[in-house]
C-alpha cells in the first residue's frame, strides 16, 4: 500500500508512477475516462496550465474532490509546478480516501512546457474558448456599447436580458436590464416579448455567457432579432458608461403558453444537436455501472433545487454548467445526465455540452417525477473527505479570543482567501495558505513566545477546522479554533481591519477577477484581450475538439 505521510522525503518519491507530458496529452484526446488535476492553488493555476486540466487545489481537496472525481477507481494524473512534492502530498491523501489509480506528471507544469505543449492562462478556459468558437462559427450577431447607447437614446423597441446569476446581476448591470440566467433564456423569453419586431439584447460581464445566451435564443428559433453585447458590462464600462447597481428586475417564470413554446423550441434544438433522452430505468443502469463515472445535475436555479430535487443530484444551473464545466466535472469521458422539471433547461444545456465535445450527455425524461419517491429539500450536500480533522483541537469563542489578544497571549492565523483577508480580518491576524501552512506557521512562530496560543480562523470556521490537523503537525505552539470563524467575530461587533498585512504567502491562492484590481480599466482590457485571443491559441492544442452543427442540420 502506498505511504500516506503528508510530507514526503526523497526515498518516497518513486512511490507514485510518473507519466510524461506527451503521454498525458495523448490520453486527453482518446476519449477514455481520465482525470487530469492541477493541485496548485487556483491563483497559480490562473497563471498557466494545460488546456484540459481541472483545478483541484491541495488546500481544498477534502471539500471538492469527491464531487469532481466521484469514482474512486478513476485513472488520475496529478500536476504541480515542477514535481516538487505537492502532487506527492495530494496523492498520499487521495490514497487514504480510497482513490486507487494515481500517477503524477513528470516535472509538473515545467515538464509540460518543456515538451513544447501549450499552457493557457485563466480559468474555465475550455468554456471561454468555446464561446469564441461559437461566435466565429455561427456568426452570433453582436453590437458594441456605443451602438447600445444609441439604441437606448433612440428609445428602440428592445429587451435587455442579462444571462448571469442574480448575485452578479444585482451587483452591477446594464441600465434597463432584466436578469435571465443562462438556460433560463429559452425557458422564459417567449413570455417577455409581445412583438416579433422587439430586438432581444443579451449580455453578461464579458463575452462567453452573452454569446452562448444569444445563440441559444437563435438556435431555439425565436422570431425576434437577437444580438449580444460585445464584451458585456466590461465593454460598457470601458466605453465610459455607468452601470446600474442593485437592480432587482428578474424575468418571471414562464406562463403555460410561454412554456409550451419553450418546450417545442427545446425539442427542435434536441433534434438538431442529437441530444439523447433516457428514462429512470436507464438512469439506474448507468448508476449501477461501477466501471464508469456518472454525473447527475439538476440544471434549474439554486432556489428551485433547494425547494425540492431528486436525491443524489447536484445543483448546476445550466448557464453556469456551460460557462464553467470544469468546475463541476473532473473526469474527461464521463457520462452526464441532466434533469429539470419540464425538459427545456436540460435540453438546452445538453445541446451545448454536446458541442463542447462531451460524447455521452443525456436528459432525464420526465424530469423531477421520473424517479418516483419524495424529493429532497435543502442545499446540495457536500461530501467531506477526512471529516475528523479537528478532533481533539480546542475551540474558543470570540470573547475568549478577544481577551487573549488583549493580553498578548494569542496570535490569529486566517486561512480565508487572500481576497477575503484583504477586505476584512481580525486586527493583527496573519494570512496563510493551507498548502504552505508549514512554511507560513514557521514565520508566525518565529515572532511568538513559546506560550502563545495559535488560533485558526476562516470565514465561518469550517475550513479552519479542516486544516487543524495540518496546523498542529506544523507548529510547536498550542493550536485552537475560533468557534464560528471570523463571521462570529463580526456578529459580536468586534473590530475588523482590511488590507494585506502579516502575509506569510503570496496572494496567488485564488483567481482575481478584473473587478478585483485597482486599475479596473487595465484589468478589463487585459481580460478581454485574453478571451478574444483564445480562439487562436486553442488551434495549437488538439486535446479538445468542439463540434459544429450547420444551421440546417436535422
Amino acid at each position: 500500500m502506498n505511504a500516506v505521510k503528508d510530507h514526503p522525503d526523497t526515498s518516497e518519491r518513486s512511490s507514485w508512477p510518473r507519466v510524461d507530458a506527451a503521454g498525458v496529452h495523448a490520453l486527453l484526446g482518446d476519449g477514455s475516462e481520465f482525470a487530469f488535476l492541477d493541485v496548485r492553488e487556483e491563483g497559480l493555476f490562473n497563471t498557466g496550465h494545460p488546456l484540459m486540466i481541472v483545478s483541484a487545489p491541495f488546500s481544498h481537496l477534502e471539500t471538492r474532490l469527491a464531487a469532481l472525481v466521484p469514482r474512486r477507481t478513476t485513472r488520475i494524473v496529478l500536476m504541480d509546478q515542477r514535481d516538487e512534492g505537492l502532487a506527492e502530498r495530494a496523492a498520499r491523501r487521495m490514497a487514504r480516501w480510497g482513490y486507487t489509480d494515481i500517477s503524477i506528471l513528470r516535472d509538473g507544469l515545467q515538464g509540460w512546457r518543456d515538451a513544447g505543449l501549450e499552457a493557457f492562462a485563466g480559468i474555465y478556459v475550455p468554456s471561454k474558448a468555446f464561446g469564441e468558437f461559437v461566435e466565429h462559427r455561427y456568426g452570433t450577431p453582436a453590437i458594441d456599447a456605443a451602438e447600445l447607447r444609441r439604441w437606448i437614446d433612440q428609445g428602440k423597441d428592445m429587451l435587455i436580458l442579462d444571462s448571469r446569476p442574480y448575485s452578479e446581476f444585482h451587483s452591477y448591470s446594464l441600465p434597463g436590464g432584466i436578469d435571465c440566467p443562462g438556460a433560463e433564456l429559452v425557458h422564459r423569453a417567449f413570455d417577455l416579448v409581445e412583438r416579433e419586431e422587439t430586438t432581444i439584447v443579451v449580455n453578461c460581464a464579458g463575452r462567453t455567457r452573452g454569446i452562448i445566451g444569444a445563440q441559444s435564443l437563435i438556435n431555439a428559433g425565436i422570431r425576434n432579432p437577437v444580438v449580444c453585447v460585445r464584451n458585456g458590462t466590461a465593454g460598457w464600462h470601458l466605453s465610459g458608461e455607468t452601470m446600474a447597481r442593485g437592480s432587482r428586475a428578474v424575468a418571471p417564470p414562464p406562463t403555460p403558453r410561454g412554456l409550451a413554446r419553450a418546450i417545442e423550441a427545446s425539442m427542435r434544438v434536441s433534434r438538431r444537436f442529437g441530444v439523447r433522452e433516457i428514462d429512470a430505468a436507464r438512469l439506474r443502469q448507468l448508476q449501477a455501472e461501477a466501471a464508469r463515472s456518472l454525473y447527475v445535475f439538476d440544471v434549474r436555479s439554486p432556489e428551485e433545487y433547494e425547494a425540492g430535487h431528486i436525491p443524489g443530484t447536484r445543483s448546476a444551473p445550466g448557464g453556469q454548467l456551460v460557462q464553467s464545466t470544469d468546475h463541476y466535472v473532473g473526469t474527461r469521458g464521463a457520462r452526464i445526465v441532466l434533469c429539470d422539471d419540464n425538459g427545456v433547461r436540460a435540453r438546452m444545456t445538453a445541446s451545448w455540452l454536446v458541442q463542447l465535445g462531451w460524447a455521452e450527455v443525456f436528459v432525464l425524461t420526465g424530469g423531477l417525477g421520473a424517479c418516483g419517491g419524495a424529493l429532497e429539500k435543502g442545499v446540495e450536500t457536500v461530501e467531506l473527505l477526512a471529516p475528523a480533522a479537528a478532533i481533539g483541537v480546542e475551540r474558543i469563542n470570540v470573547l475568549e479570543l478577544d481577551r487573549l489578544l488583549k493580553a498578548g497571549e494569542a496570535v490569529v492565523v486566517d486561512l480565508a482567501s487572500s481576497l477575503r483577508f484583504r477586505s476584512r480580518h481580525i486586527p493583527g491576524a496573519w494570512f496563510a495558505v493551507r498548502s504552505r501552512l508549514e512554511e507560513g506557521l514557521a514565520q508566525v512562530t518565529a515572532k511568538a513566545s513559546k506560550d502563545t496560543r495559535l488560533v485558526l480562523t476562516s470565514d465561518d470556521g469550517a475550513f479552519a477546522a479542516i486544516a487543524a490537523a495540518d496546523a498542529t503537525a506544523a507548529t510547536r505552539l498550542s493550536v485552537s479554533l475560533l468557534e464560528g470563524g471570523t463571521s462570529a467575530w463580526v456578529a459580536a461587533g468586534l473590530p475588523l481591519t482590511s488590507g494585506l498585512e502579516n502575509m506569510t504567502s503570496a496572494t496567488d491562492d485564488v483567481w482575481y477577477s478584473p473587478y478585483d484590481y485597482d486599475d479596473l480599466r487595465k484589468s478589463m482590457t487585459d481580460y478581454l484581450t485574453w478571451e478574444i485571443d483564445l480562439i487562436r491559441q486553442i488551434e495549437k492544442d488538439r486535446s479538445i475538439q468542439f463540434r459544429y452543427f450547420p444551421p440546417n442540420a436535422a
